[in-house]
């Protein structure tokens, strides 16, 4: 694992579940950064170069959601819901006194920021979305085109072991991994962040939610849609994709047809993970966006 200076680390109590936090930074008048992780059920590890902005003079605040990480899983998995990560976002915001945010989400970690901007629009200063998506179905039709274009005997074994549910089999593990090396990270070799993000994911929590991989959604978030609804966020919102993420950047350009006040970036060489893929060029995205945003406390 890279060193990574932490200003401090922690826990809170949030809706009776123990989080834990990593703050980076001092907030100063350019504010915090609060970054929301995907998977469902991911480590925030794997989000650890956005820590690159505390270099910019932000606080820079990551944490676990519940039953991620070093955070508690809650004994009643009714719980996992859209919704009660939303107040979890806030009990966040609150405990720790962050003030106004800037909200940036990863993948999943997006749909629940969108999901907080419908709320709680009034606490932030602006939004990121790094892979996110507006709409499952949307997002599962647009995953089924880069399946298509696996090489054919990937795609074959997988239509088997789907056609069966026999998503635990080697040969079809072996498939899933070949699709994630194309379309989450493409780095010959994956960062350990990622590596132990990956590890660490509670199954509990990724299978409640979404399910067995990236391209098959059968759990409580298979029919999420908020297209018609997301055109009243009116706070400056970055949308950034990439050109080979399994979030294609049709995805992308959906959200940001319907939210007026938002920045379209596109990465031509990144994946899902392009916070890695290209990092640098991510970083100097990220830092122009928030700089042309009003400075204050």
């Amino acid at each position: 694992m890279g060193v990574w200076h932490s200003s401090s680390d922690g826990y809170v109590q949030i809706l009776g579940i123990r989080i834990f936090y990593r703050s980076f930074g001092e907030p100063g008048n350019k504010g915090t950064v609060l970054c929301l992780h995907g998977g469902p059920g991911a480590a925030h590890d794997y989000m650890l170069p956005l820590t690159d902005l505390a270099q910019a003079g932000y606080r820079v605040v990551l944490y676990d959601q519940m039953g991620c990480g070093r955070s508690e899983l809650p004994k009643n998995k009714s719980l996992l819901t859209v919704e009660r990560h939303v107040e979890e976002v806030e009990g966040v915001r609150r405990e720790l006194k962050l003030g106004k945010i800037h909200l940036v989400g990863s993948s999943c970690g997006g749909m629940f920021g969108l999901a907080y901007a419908l709320k709680y629009q009034a606490n932030l200063r602006s939004m990121t979305q790094i892979g996110g998506f507006a709409s499952t179905p949307f997002y599962l039709a647009e995953v089924e085109k880069l399946k298509s274009k696996l090489p054919s005997k990937v795609l074959k074994g997988i239509k088997k072991h789907e056609a069966n549910s026999d998503y635990e089999n080697p040969a079809y593990l072996n498939a899933v991994t070949e699709f994630y090396k194309r379309h989450v990270c493409r780095l010959p070799e994956w960062p350990p962040e990622v590596k132990y993000s990956m590890e660490q994911t509670n199954g509990t929590v990724y299978k409640t939610m979404w399910g067995p991989n990236e391209f098959t959604c059968i759990g409580a978030l298979r029919y999420w849609d908020v297209t018609d609804k997301i055109h009243q966020i009116k706070i400056p919102c970055l949308i950034i994709t990439a050109k080979y993420d399994e979030v294609t950047p049709n995805v992308a350009k959906s959200m940001h047809a319907e939210i007026k006040n938002s920045k379209l970036v596109l990465l031509d060489k990144s994946a899902h993970l392009c916070m890695w893929d290209e990092r640098e060029k991510f970083i100097e995205v990220m830092r122009d966006f928030l700089g042309r945003l009003p400075q204050h406390s």
